[in-house]
């Protein structure tokens, strides 16, 4: 009988275990990431996980509430004395009984994920919803009756030209001790948008106040979410902050949340109070970085996916995984973040969501577009947002293409063998020596490469626990120009490649880039398997980018924009040597950073912005990758590396790689291109 099968979020790693297997055990067998101080003694509480249970379609897995051992004495005192969330338990004390699909929360990890999805400094014109206003209110006269909000409102129309002031309740109820406190002298945060609705009071404050509003530009991304709390005076950002989305652990792309929805009644309702309880830890983190008061943010801005958007608010998101993928609601959309349940701003705060641009090219999407602009680009411009869902747009002055490819969870590190988040330690770069096959590599964390001196001893804290998404690509990309897999992505055996770190795993080969198992570390290897879902990842990229380019009616672009956290941390030369982008001068492919944020700052910052991004989506046109044949011919076109139909001219001198018959799947020894 074959032992239950484990299987970890968000690293993906998983193995089979003897049945009564401690799963702080498992996981450290498996080079899972998950904290513990205290010996396994029940005390610290650093393993906590939580177990997930239900079907799982994208691992075939379904997994009952007996899978793992019943609570026992050790977790019932600890919640007892010091309290477990719902649905928590502890690693060290449960035990593995049969198939299980396990969390590891963020705060359970020895090393947390670096958040790459940091604000860029760009300046912004300032336009905001959100304004404060002083206001001196005449007092009540019992000759001339009316209300102190009736009163109120006219001041604001006679000293400031704002006229038909509304107010909810919550607010309208404090009016009367504050218009008291401050003499009849009150400040007004007030929100008067793009659409011309009526200006709402969001909250006051007796006499003169001049603590600074404040709001939330949020990227709600499939795998990370990120945050920038900026001064709603001057557009700057005060602190930033990034979480992964809890979602993870009920499937790691789009389409396994769907089907997780579809196969568990209630899963939208779970995933949507996990999303939200994550914004909320979110706003707290920022409002103590920055030392604010959290009611004075007074806005929030969002930007996201369509399952994500329909997750936030709160709407079942099965049509979006079944053909004609119909949104519920594509426009924009303001309303109280109350309603979204974000309880920890301001309670009377609003909050504006960008529009989608169609069934599966979101509000991410969009916010791309308003702060890249292609539509008011000379040049043809290609903007690829690389994440677990890509987004891709085409377009220059004269129109605007835009697709989503599901790349999937690789390029986050998930699903590869060493693979793991953007956290202190992992492997961020490698280089291959192209002679001596050697491999050298520089670690997140640490400026130093390791083959420099002191590169051990600067990471002794953080170790070398892994490889990371732009790691990956970079070592795949090497060990095809180094000539250690050939354009159909076989890696060679050591005789066929000349060197012993091509070492044999079954009927297959990995290369060794790190071997740390005689100090009690991993071996990290990029395995055949690693290499097949780079390539799956990478087709869809390229092959969404083609598509677009079919559908423009060009065979090259003049420019290439890599947009997102990942994007951001990409080497544009390993892009192009993988084949994840069309081919284009190495001097005009550019980082944008997180443009999705961005356009979220943008929109928070400016009302301008907001009748802007409406505008322009409606004059994107979409293209659907799901049902396009092209689509197909391009992604198997894709699967060589580069790719089978558009080699990539820049890669330098010509190599030789040292073997005919490893190199049959390029036409025998075929030569081919490498930098120089």
């Amino acid at each position: 009988m074959t032992d239950p099968l484990v299987i970890f979020t968000p690293s993906g790693k998983r193995g089979h275990f003897p049945a009564g297997t401690p799963v702080l055990t498992a996981a450290r067998k498996l080079g899972v990431d998950l904290d513990s101080v205290c010996g396994g003694r029940g005390i610290c509480s650093r393993c906590q996980v939580a177990p997930s249970f239900g079907a799982h379609s994208k691992h075939g897995l379904t997994c009952d509430e007996n899978a793992l051992s019943p609570v026992n004495a050790v977790e019932e005192r600890y919640d007892r004395v010091r309290g477990l969330k719902p649905g928590r338990r502890l690693g060290c004390q449960a035990t593995i009984q049969a198939d299980i699909v396990i969390d590891v929360p963020p705060e359970s990890q020895v090393h947390k994920q670096v958040i790459r999805k940091q604000a860029d400094t760009r300046p912004i014109t300032m336009d905001p919803a959100t304004r404060l206003y002083l206001v001196d209110v005449a007092q009540p006269d019992m000759h001339e009756p009316s209300g102190d909000f009736e009163r109120l409102r006219a001041a604001l129309a006679d000293q400031w030209g704002i006229e038909e002031l509304t107010a909810p309740l919550p607010v309208l109820a404090r009016l009367q001790p504050i218009l008291r406190e401050g003499n009849w002298q009150i400040t007004l945060a007030v929100h008067r948008d793009h659409t011309g609705a009526p200006p709402r009071l969001i909250d006051l404050w007796p006499g003169f106040y001049d603590g600074g509003l404040f709001g939330l530009a949020i990227d709600l991304g499939s795998t990370t979410i990120a945050a920038h709390l900026c001064d709603l005076t001057d557009g700057s950002v005060l602190a930033s902050a990034g979480v992964m989305n809890p979602q993870i652990r009920f499937g790691e792309d789009l389409m396994s949340r769907v089907s997780y929805v579809m196969m568990n009644p209630g899963g939208d309702a779970e995933m949507t109070a996990a999303v939200r309880a994550a914004l909320n830890d979110l706003a707290t983190q920022l409002c103590a970085q920055a030392q604010i008061d959290p009611r004075a943010i007074v806005e929030a801005t969002v930007v996201c996916n369509p399952v994500m958007h329909h997750l936030l608010l709160g709407i079942d998101p099965v049509e979006l995984g079944q053909a004609p993928f119909a949104l519920a609601l594509s426009e924009a959309l303001t309303l109280d973040a109350g309603q979204l349940h974000l309880n920890a701003i301001n309670p009377m705060a609003r909050a504006y969501i960008l529009p989608c641009i169609a069934g599966h090219v979101g509000a991410d999407a969009a916010a791309v577009a308003l702060a890249e602009e292609p539509q008011k680009s000379d040049d043809l411009m290609l903007i690829v947002d690389v994440g677990t869902n890509a987004e891709i747009i085409l377009g220059d002055k004269t129109r605007v293409l835009a697709c989503s490819s599901p790349t999937g969870p690789a390029f986050e590190g998930a699903q590869i063998s060493s693979g793991q988040r953007a956290a202190p330690g992992a492997i961020e770069r490698v280089r291959i020596d192209p002679v001596t096959k050697e491999p050298r590599f520089s670690v997140i964390g640490c400026d130093l490469w390791s083959d420099d001196p002191g590169f051990a001893a600067a990471t002794t804290t953080t170790g070398v626990t892994g490889i990371c998404g732009s790691g990956i690509i970079e070592a795949v990309a090497e060990m095809r120009m180094a000539g250690l897999l050939d354009a159909s992505g076989l890696i060679g055996s050591a005789e066929q490649t000349g060197t012993p770190l091509c070492q044999a795993e079954g009927r297959t080969h990995a290369y060794l880039i790190h071997d740390g198992s005689a100090d009690g570390g991993p071996r990290i290897t990029v395995t055949q398997n690693d290499i097949r879902a780079i390539q799956l990842a990478k087709s869809a990229l390229y092959a969404g980018a083609r598509l677009l380019m079919d559908e423009f009616g060009v065979d090259r672009v003049d420019r290439v924009v890599l947009a997102g956290a990942f994007g951001a941390h990409i080497s544009p030369l390993h892009a192009m040597v993988l084949g994840m982008i069309p081919d284009a001068p190495l001097n005009r492919v550019t980082s944008a950073g997180n443009a999705a944020g961005t356009g979220a700052r943008i929109a928070l910052c400016s009302i301008a912005a907001r009748s802007e991004v409406e505008a322009l989506v409606r004059q994107i046109h979409k293209i659907e990758t799901a049902i396009e044949p092209r689509f197909q011919e391009h992604f198997i076109a894709a699967n060589a590396i580069p790719h089978a139909s558009d080699p990539f001219p820049e890669l330098g001198r010509v190599v030789t790689l040292p073997d005919p018959r490893f190199n049959s799947g390029e036409g025998g020894n075929r030569r081919r291109r490498r930098r120089e």
